[in-house]
C-alpha cells in the first residue's frame, strides 16, 4: 500500500527532473522538457499535478518556442482547472499573470483585461499576486495611453497596501502614479503625491537596497520634473542626491533574505538598470544646461553598459534606454557639428526600432523629427520640411508637437519664400497650448540666464547682437555678441560660432578695429571649413538616403549614392 502511494509522487518527480534538467541544459532541449512534461498526463495525474503541468507547459512553450496557439491551450487548462483545486493560488495567478501576457502579445488585449480584473478580484487574500496583477493591470492600461484608468488602478493598489502594512509597496504604488501623472502633465496632483512620497521613503525602515531603490525613483522623477519645466539650475542638489544614492546603491551587497511581509516581494528596478537611469537623467541635465562635453562623456558610458547588460539580459526597457540616449546624443552632434556621426547613429536608432514594432510606435515621431533636424543642418529644406510634416501626423504629444511646428517654421523662413505657410503655422501655436510665444528677447535671456541654459542664452545673445547690429547700434552689438561667442565656444555650439564669428567680423570691421576684424574673418573661415568637411562627409554616407523615407517602418537596408547634392551656401 506504502509504494502504491508513493508511486505516483517518484514517477512524477522523475519526469519533472529530466524536463528542468533538458530546460537548463546548454543550449536548452526544450523539445525534450516538453515531451517529459506531456508524459505527465499518461498518468491521469490528480487535479494538482494536472494544473502545475499546464502552467510549467505553457511557460516553457510561451517564453522558448513560437507555438503561441499551443501555449495558450495549456495556460487556459491551467487557470481553469486551478480554479477548482483549494489553496492554490501560486499556480492559478501565475497561470493568469502569463496568459495575458501572451493575450497581449497577440493584440488580444480585450482578453487581458477581464482576465486581469478577475484574477485581481479573486486574489485579496493573496497580497503579493493582489499587488502583482494590480501592477500588470496598471501596465495593461498604460501602454494603451488610458493613464487616467492606470492612475486609478495604482491608487487603489496603494491603499490595499497601506491596509496589508506594506509601507514599501504603497511606496511603489505612489511613485508609479506620479510618473503617469507627470505624462499627464497633472502637476497639482504631482506636488502633493511627490510630498507624502518623500515621507513614506525616509520612514521606511527595511532592507537598505530596497530602501535606496525606492529613494532612486523618487529622486528620478523629482529630477525629471525639474528638467521638464526647465530649471536646469534649480534641480541641481536633487541631481547631486540621485548621483549620491546610486553611488551608495552600487556598494550594497544583494541581501538573500526575504521580507517577511509577501507585500514587499517586489523591486522597481535591477541595480544595473538604475545606474543606466541615472546615467540618462544626467545626460539629459548636461544636454539642457548646455554642457555637450560632459552630455556626450555620459552617453558613452551608458551605452556602454548598456551594451554589456543587452548580452545577458533581453529586457525591452534597456533597448528603451538605448534609443532615448542615442536621440539625445544625435541632438548635441547636430549642435556641435558633427552631422556624419549624428546620422549614423539616427541609422542605429532605426535598427533597434526595427527589431521593435512598440520601440518604433513609441518613438517614430521623435526618429522623424531628428531627420528633420539634420536635413536642416545640410540645407535639404524640402526634406527637412517633409520629415516635420511626417512627425507631426504621428506624435500627440503636446510639447513635441510645439517644437516640430517651430523648426518647421524656421525652414519656412529659411526658403524666404513661404510667408502665407508661415503666418498659418504660426497662428497655430497659440496661448491655449500653454506656451507664452509674445516674449521679448531680453525676458527670454533673462530666464535663460536665471536657469543656466545656456545654448538658449548664447542664441538670445547672438540674435539680439545681430539685431542691434542692423540698427547701426555697434556697441551694445558688441556687448551681446562677445558673451555669445564665448559662451558658444563653451558649449560648443558651431552654429552660434559661426554666426557670432561672422558678426564679429563685421562689427570689428565698421568699428575700424583691423587686427580683431581679420581673426574674427579667420575664425569664420575655420568654423566654414570644419562644418564644409563635416557635410561633405554626411552626405556621402548611404545613411543619408534616410532623408527620403517618410511612410512606413524604417528602411532595412541603405543603398549608397554618389555624394553630396547639397548645398553648404546658407550655413556660411
Amino acid at each position: 500500500m506504502a509504494s502504491n502511494v508513493e508511486a505516483p509522487e517518484r514517477w512524477y518527480l522523475a519526469l519533472l527532473g529530466f524536463a528542468e534538467h533538458f530546460r537548463t541544459s546548454s543550449p536548452p532541449k526544450i523539445r525534450l522538457c516538453v515531451h517529459c512534461l506531456q508524459a505527465v498526463f499518461q498518468f491521469k495525474p490528480p487535479q494538482r499535478i494536472e494544473a502545475r503541468t499546464h502552467l510549467q507547459l505553457g511557460s516553457v512553450l510561451y517564453h522558448h518556442t513560437k507555438n503561441s496557439e499551443l501555449a495558450r491551450n495549456h495556460l487556459e487548462k491551467a487557470w481553469y482547472i486551478s480554479q477548482q483545486v483549494p489553496q492554490f493560488e501560486d499556480v492559478k495567478f501565475e497561470a493568469a499573470s502569463i496568459l495575458s501576457e501572451l493575450f497581449c502579445q497577440q493584440n488580444l488585449v480585450d482578453s487581458a483585461k477581464p482576465l486581469l480584473r478577475k484574477a485581481i478580484q479573486i486574489s485579496q487574500q493573496t497580497p503579493y499576486w493582489h499587488c502583482r496583477l494590480l501592477f500588470q493591470l496598471a501596465q495593461l492600461h498604460t501602454l494603451e495611453k488610458d493613464l487616467v484608468s492606470a492612475c486609478d488602478l495604482l491608487g487603489v493598489g496603494a491603499e490595499y497596501a497601506r491596509v496589508v502594512g506594506s509601507e514599501y509597496t504603497r511606496a511603489l504604488f505612489l511613485l508609479s502614479k506620479g510618473m503617469l501623472l507627470l505624462m499627464e502633465r497633472k502637476l497639482g496632483e504631482v506636488h502633493p503625491l511627490l510630498t507624502l512620497c518623500g515621507t513614506i521613503v525616509e520612514n521606511w525602515q527595511g532592507n537598505p537596497i530596497q530602501k535606496e531603490s525606492l529613494r532612486v525613483f523618487f529622486l528620478v522623477l523629482q529630477v525629471t520634473h525639474y528638467l521638464d519645466a526647465g530649471q536646469v539650475k534649480s534641480v541641481k542638489p536633487c541631481l547631486k542626491q540621485l548621483q549620491q544614492c546610486i553611488q551608495t546603491i552600487s556598494t550594497l551587497h544583494d541581501d538573500e533574505i526575504l521580507p517577511s511581509n509577501p507585500a514587499d516581494l517586489f523591486h522597481w528596478l535591477p541595480k544595473e538598470h538604475m545606474c543606466v537611469l541615472v546615467y540618462l537623467v544626467t545626460v539629459m541635465h548636461s544636454m539642457q544646461a548646455g554642457y555637450l562635453e560632459k552630455a556626450q562623456k555620459y552617453t558613452d558610458k551608458a551605452l556602454m553598459q548598456l551594451e554589456k547588460l543587452k548580452m545577458l539580459d533581453c529586457s525591452p526597457i534597456l533597448s528603451t534606454f538605448q534609443v532615448i540616449l542615442l536621440e539625445h546624443i544625435i541632438m548635441c552632434r547636430l549642435v556641435t557639428g558633427h552631422k556624419a556621426t549624428a546620422l549614423q547613429e539616427i541609422s542605429q536608432v532605426c535598427q533597434l526600432c526595427q527589431q521593435s514594432p512598440r520601440l518604433f510606435t513609441n518613438h517614430a515621431a521623435q526618429l522623424h523629427t531628428l531627420l528633420g533636424l539634420y536635413c536642416i543642418s545640410v540645407n535639404c529644406m524640402d526634406n527637412a520640411e517633409a520629415q516635420f510634416t511626417t512627425a507631426l501626423r504621428l506624435t500627440t504629444h503636446q510639447e513635441l508637437w510645439t517644437y516640430i511646428v517651430t523648426n518647421l517654421a524656421s525652414v519656412y523662413i529659411r526658403e524666404g519664400n513661404r510667408h502665407q505657410e508661415l503666418y498659418s503655422l504660426l497662428e497655430r501655436i497659440n496661448p491655449d497650448h500653454n506656451f507664452p510665444v509674445r516674449r521679448f528677447l531680453r525676458e527670454t535671456l533673462k530666464m535663460s540666464n536665471a536657469e543656466d541654459l545656456n545654448r538658449l542664452t548664447a542664441c538670445s545673445l547672438v540674435l539680439l547682437g545681430h539685431i542691434f547690429y542692423v540698427l547701426g547700434n555697434h556697441r551694445e552689438s558688441n556687448n551681446m555678441v562677445v558673451p555669445a561667442m564665448q559662451l558658444a565656444s563653451k558649449i560648443p555650439d558651431m552654429s552660434v560660432q559661426l554666426w557670432s564669428s561672422a558678426l564679429l567680423k563685421d562689427l570689428n570691421k565698421a568699428l575700424g578695429n583691423t587686427m580683431d576684424a581679420h581673426e574674427a574673418a579667420q575664425m569664420h573661415q575655420n568654423f566654414s571649413q570644419q562644418l564644409l568637411q563635416d557635410h561633405i562627409a554626411a552626405c556621402s554616407l548611404p545613411e543619408h538616403n534616410l532623408i527620403s523615407w517618410t511612410d512606413g517602418p524604417p528602411p532595412v537596408q541603405i543603398q549608397a549614392q554618389n555624394g553630396p547634392t547639397t548645398s553648404l551656401a546658407s550655413l556660411l
